[in-house]
């Protein structure tokens, strides 16, 4: 049986209040790869003046200001923004962000105030612990807020559909080892809501990270049916295992689909498998 996502994750997505602490606004780039667009996370303690905005988007000056308008809205000021990686849609406002805030800004990377595994980011008694999710990218990170039972998981897990693995920066095998650890965390009870970069909020965590672990060993066993089925004596074995594989999905989300492919030969060819 092929895996099925959470019922509840195939509803529209528009943003607005999620938890007592979390308000998402929807930047307006909407797409086949960026679903009903990026979503910025507003994160705020009841009753403190700090927030904390965690991935503000692509350039766009109205959508910034919209964040600004209703941190301010609810009597704050931003003082931290922090950035779940690294992709234009999630970061490329970052530094405009920071010239209209004057907040630092916290990622993975050089220029950054550097978030490793297990950093806790406080800002106004709001408490945010970084877990390393690398896979969709190296540089990926999802934020635990454990007073509202959520992650923040950008890119490595979204609310409707399933993510790309970007080759070559993106990796195979560390993007599953990222999903046991938020399979862990759901296990546990740490984690019952999934706050992600795109598309709704996901109320059933456990089952959303289930699925995605069951389409990725789905797509793997595909990938080696196709190369068994001819693919791999082909020109381009990432052409072959497109259509033989990929037929069903839009012609529009091709070039993502020939990441994780690639992704998918390297992992087979590094396990062995």
């Amino acid at each position: 049986m092929s895996a099925q996502p959470p019922p509840s994750t195939r509803a529209p997505w528009a943003g607005g209040a999620v938890t007592a602490r979390a308000h998402c606004l929807l930047a307006p780039n909407p797409g086949p790869m960026t679903l009903d667009g990026t979503n910025t996370w507003v994160l705020l303690e009841p009753g403190s003046t700090d927030a904390v905005v965690v991935d503000p988007g692509p350039h766009g000056e109205a959508h910034l200001q919209a964040v600004l308008d209703h941190v301010a809205g609810r009597g704050a000021r931003v003082a931290l923004t922090v950035l779940t990686h690294a992709h234009d849609d999630h970061a490329e406002a970052a530094p405009r962000f920071a010239e209209l805030t004057g907040a630092p800004t916290r990622a993975v990377g050089t220029g950054h105030d550097d978030l490793a595994d297990g950093d806790v980011v406080r800002a106004g008694g709001l408490e945010l612990r970084v877990v390393a999710t690398p896979g969709h990218t190296s540089d990926s990170v999802s934020l635990a807020l454990p007073a509202d039972h959520a992650l923040l998981t950008g890119d490595t897990v979204l609310g409707r559909g399933t993510t790309v693995v970007a080759h070559p920066d993106g990796e195979l095998a560390a993007y599953l080892d990222s999903l046991d650890r938020i399979a862990a965390l759901t296990g546990g009870g740490a984690v019952a809501t999934i706050l992600p970069g795109h598309g709704p909020v996901v109320p059933d965590a456990a089952a959303m990270v289930e699925f995605y672990r069951v389409h990725r060993a789905e797509r793997l066993e595909q990938v080696r049916q196709a190369l068994a089925d001819g693919a791999a004596t082909e020109d381009d074995p990432v052409d072959g295992v497109l259509r033989r594989v990929y037929a069903e999905v839009s012609p529009e989300v091709w070039p993502a689909a020939r990441l994780s492919i690639r992704a998918q030969l390297d992992h087979l060819a590094a396990t062995g498998a």
